[in-house]
């Protein structure tokens, strides 16, 4: 029997997205994927994770970067780490696993970042789309592939719908998709200079990246070439602002002083056809990642989160004990979806089982890099059209950079 071929992940950072991560690794098939090596901005955290999770050794982020014993850097690092690190990555000649978004505007060129909400919007697409050029020229300059880390792509209800639309003559017309919650209560998520944006970068990403893979391969199937966004119309606000909200009255996240806790864009494509991609901090219940797809000779639904395969009723709150239910419920009493294996509907197990057969491969997985500068331009796009209140064209934004 073969040896199955094998992939060394380093991972950058220690937090919840990097746990995800390396359950999800550990459960890859058909590549022997080691964790090789974790850094993260305390030592101390990266020390405590690698034992946590069995890797090889702590790192300096430098060293992890440059270690001979890395194929592939795993970015679960904040947005403004994205390109530098990146690019050094590239430059070691590692491929690299990049988290949504790719990139993000949070003050780069400025002197003083926390000025990074004031700037035009319009500057903050020119910032952002080339911090994402640049990613992407140094992994091809390195020929070493740069890899979007966008989730839903690979959930196995849109791996199945963009299959089964594969299948079909009929052409996508419309598509509907949303991820809402209420809200982070993380204090960085409310300042521009670490998100570089609120609910529309930070959840409405989701669903703009699936709708651009799915025009991508639709485009690729009918005329050899991605069907691209070519214009947007936008709109953002805070609903917390709401002057007759409470303490009293209100559960879901408040005070986002900066940034927006609703977001919803709506893509115009060049062959005619439309998506609607909404963000939300708004939702309470657990998280909701839906996917509405309607063709011409079609209609496909994706459910991502909540869905049935288990739904669980307790008459008080802990009837479970420490047992995790679904991401952001509030509580176990009543009715509610007891998540069986939630890396896996959400496409987090499927993205890393995606990259690590690219990866040994040599070759782009299905989210490429390139996607992750589509969204990237997309959402900043959204930005300018939310704060002119018109429709935006990106060719526009483009002659003035």
């Amino acid at each position: 029997m073969p040896a199955r071929p094998t992939l060394r992940v380093g991972l950058l950072g220690a937090g919840f997205l990097a746990r995800t991560r390396a359950r999800c690794w550990r459960k890859v098939h058909g590549v022997d994927v080691r964790l090789t090596a974790v850094a993260s901005g305390s030592r101390s955290n990266a020390e405590r994770f690698a034992r946590e999770w069995n890797v090889d050794r702590s790192l300096e982020t430098e060293a992890l970067v440059t270690s001979g014993e890395v194929d592939l850097v795993d970015l679960c690092v904040p947005n403004h780490l994205h390109r530098p690190l990146s690019e050094a990555a590239s430059r070691a000649g590692k491929q690299v696993l990049c988290t949504k978004p790719l990139t993000a505007y949070v003050g780069q060129d400025l002197a003083d970042p926390d000025d990074a909400a004031k700037q035009d919007p319009a500057r903050m697409y020119r910032v952002a789309v080339a911090d994402a050029g640049a990613m992407l020229s140094a992994a091809r300059e390195a020929k070493a592939p740069l890899h979007y880390g966008e989730n839903w792509i690979f959930a196995p209800s849109i791996q199945r719908a963009a299959r089964l639309s594969a299948a079909s003559q009929g052409v996508l017309l419309e598509m509907h998709g949303w991820e809402s919650h209420s809200g982070s209560h993380a204090p960085y998520s409310r300042q521009w200079r670490n998100a570089g944006g609120g609910a529309l970068i930070r959840l409405a990403a989701h669903p703009i990246g699936a709708m651009i893979w799915l025009k991508r391969i639709e485009g690729m199937r009918r005329q050899k070439k991605p069907i691209p966004v070519v214009s947007v119309t936008a709109e953002t606000a805070d609903l917390t602002e709401n002057p007759a909200l409470t303490d009293a009255n209100t559960e879901i996240a408040s005070g986002w002083g900066e940034v927006e806790n609703w977001g919803c864009i709506l893509l115009h494509f060049e062959d005619g056809s439309r998506g609607v991609a909404h963000g939300s901090d708004a939702l309470l219940g657990g998280m909701q990642s839906h996917l509405r797809l309607l063709a011409s000779d079609h209609h496909l639904e994706c459910n991502l989160s909540p869905n049935d395969l288990l739904q669980a009723y307790s008459t008080r709150d802990g009837a479970f004990g420490d047992e995790y239910l679904m991401e952001k419920l509030h509580g176990q009493a009543g009715w509610s979806s007891a998540m069986p294996d939630e890396d896996w509907t959400s496409g987090q197990q499927g993205l890393c089982q995606g990259v690590a057969e690219a990866a040994v491969e040599g070759r782009p997985s299905e989210a490429a890099g390139e996607i992750g500068l589509e969204v990237t331009r997309v959402i900043y796009a959204g930005y300018v059209s939310a704060r002119q209140g018109r429709r935006v064209h990106l060719h526009e934004l483009e002659s003035e950079a």
